[in-house]
This record gives C-alpha cells, sequence and structure tokens, in this order.
C-alpha cells in the first residue's frame, strides 16, 4: 500500500489513502524517542480499518437505525456496513479508497467521489491536513454534486493513546443516553460522573454517547508523559461522541456535526439533531485542529 509521509520538524503524520483516507500514524520526536499522539495503525490498509489513528465521517456518523431512513418523501436503505451490527455506521469515507490530489513536504489533499448507489445522492469530499511542529489541521469538505438535495453530516473520528491517567475535558450541556445497541434514547444532563465538563478519568468511566451543546474544544492530559492535546473544531461541529471502551489501549473523542441516527430523529420533527440539507452544488466544510503542548 502506498503511504504518505508528512514532516514539520520534530512532527510527522502518516497518511493511508487506499485504507479509507486514513491517518495511520501521528507523532513527535520526543529526546531521542517518538511519542504517538494518536494510537498508531501497526499494519495499514490489513485487517479491520476501525484499527486506524483516525479517520474521516463523510456523509454521516455515527449510526442510522437499521440503515433506513426516509427524507423528502425518497425512502433510503444502506448495507449494514459493520456486522454483527444492526445499523449502519460512520458513512462511507473509511471503507473506501481515496484519491491523493496534492501532496507537499507538510500537507496533504485527499479526495473521494461517490457516485449514487444506495446512498442516493452523487458528491465529492476531500481532507486537507496541514501539519506543523505541534499542530495538526484537518479540513473536511463536501459537495452535493446530485440534481436533489442532500441529508448530510461530517465528523473526524481520532483514535487517541490511552495511559492510566489519562483525562478528558470538554465543555458541553447535554448528553443522549443509549440503549444496548448505541442507539439514542432520551437527552438528558450528564451525570456527574460521566461529565466531561467537570473532567474525566478516561479509566474510571465507560462512555459511548453524543454530547450536546459542545463548546468545540477538547483538552487531553497525559501525564505520565506530559503531554497535553488540544482539540479544537469550527462549526458545524457541534457535537461531541466519547467513547471510552474499558480495557482498551484507545478511547475517542469525535467532533460531529450532528447526533446519532439524526436523519431519522429529525423525520420526526427534532430540530435539534445537527442534521444538515445540501441543495445542488452546495458545499459544507469543517475542520479540526489538533495542538500539542509540554
Amino acid at each position: 500500500m502506498d503511504l504518505i509521509t508528512l514532516r514539520a520538524g520534530g512532527a510527522g503524520l502518516v497518511l493511508a489513502p487506499a485504507a479509507g483516507g486514513a491517518v495511520a500514524r501521528y507523532w513527535i520526536d520526543d529526546g531521542g524517542r517518538s511519542l504517538d499522539l494518536l494510537r498508531p495503525w501497526t499494519a495499514p490498509g490489513q485487517g479491520d480499518r476501525f484499527l486506524a489513528a483516525a479517520f474521516p465521517l463523510v456523509p454521516y456518523s455515527n449510526r442510522i437505525r437499521a440503515g433506513r431512513f426516509s427524507f423528502q418523501g425518497r425512502k433510503v436503505t444502506l448495507p449494514l456496513n459493520r456486522p454483527p451490527e444492526h445499523h449502519s455506521i460512520h458513512g462511507h469515507g473509511w471503507q473506501v479508497s481515496w484519491t491523493p490530489l496534492e501532496v507537499g513536504q507538510r500537507e496533504a489533499t485527499l479526495e473521494y467521489h461517490h457516485g449514487a448507489d444506495s446512498w442516493p445522492w452523487t458528491y465529492r469530499v476531500r481532507q486537507r491536513f496541514a501539519l506543523g511542529e505541534r499542530s495538526l489541521s484537518v479540513a473536511l469538505s463536501l459537495t452535493n454534486e446530485s440534481d436533489a438535495a442532500m441529508p448530510v453530516g461530517l465528523g473526524w473520528h481520532p483514535y487517541f493513546v490511552r495511559t492510566p491517567r489519562a483525562t478528558l475535558t470538554a465543555s458541553v450541556e447535554a448528553m443522549w443516553l443509549t440503549d444496548d445497541e448505541v442507539m439514542p434514547t432520551t437527552l438528558s444532563a450528564p451525570l456527574p460522573e460521566l461529565d466531561p465538563t467537570r473532567g474525566v478519568k478516561v479509566d474510571a468511566v465507560a462512555l459511548d454517547n453524543c454530547f450536546t451543546g459542545w463548546r468545540r474544544r477538547a483538552v487531553i492530559e497525559r501525564p505520565e508523559e506530559g503531554v497535553r492535546l488540544i482539540m479544537t473544531a469550527e462549526p458545524p461541529l457541534d457535537f461531541l461522541v466519547v467513547y471510552t471502551p474499558p480495557g482498551r489501549p484507545f478511547f475517542c473523542a469525535e467532533p460531529v456535526s450532528h447526533i446519532t441516527d439524526a436523519f431519522n430523529l429529525a423525520a420526526t420533527g427534532r430540530t435539534d439533531t445537527g442534521m444538515r440539507i445540501l441543495a445542488p452544488g452546495e458545499t459544507l466544510r469543517a475542520t479540526v485542529t489538533l495542538s500539542v503542548e509540554r
């Protein structure tokens, strides 16, 4: 597999265009050793792509119930793309090959063009990576190239390195409680012990929830290594999905533009789902930036 490596001083980024346009590794040189900032993908392109360091969420994030929804009178049925999941998850981007458009020493742009199929709209999406000595910026843009309005969402799915004392702090207002299949049930105030506004120790909580009212800033601290990551996002990435699976060497804090199953919930009349509708030719843009502090 052809990989793309960007370098900026002591920082490095490896991209795997053919494997879901994913990030395979992001690190900084630290006193003669490498310090991974995202969980490294040791065998890019082999096995489960959910082993990547990060991947894009397009044209929707998280789950669509049973892979089915209706939009403006059109019924859509999507493949259940991650068995044994009972729902369609995370869109197309992580499953397909992306085309490198521009590659420099510190920057690269990848593109994916989707022709209408079970997702009955044509669209074009780009990722632009810009690496600095202490920062990484990922800019996403999605253009509706079909002749009809299209429901849409964007997001980015990083897998952060988990250490025993790692903490996550992010100002939020509410959280969606979920059922056993991680589908949203009730919007409520965060339980105190699960509230990232107060800061949570990753190893002490078991979360797989979408938080609303996110201020588009999250701080991830790994005290053992003296490193702090500050993740910021631009609108419309107004929601944060936090996933802290017990016993795993990673956790996730995913900036996204809508809640789980947004298309179906919007169809019931909810106006707080974050679902966007793109007219033909319209583009939705979003940017996530990771900044590193020692």
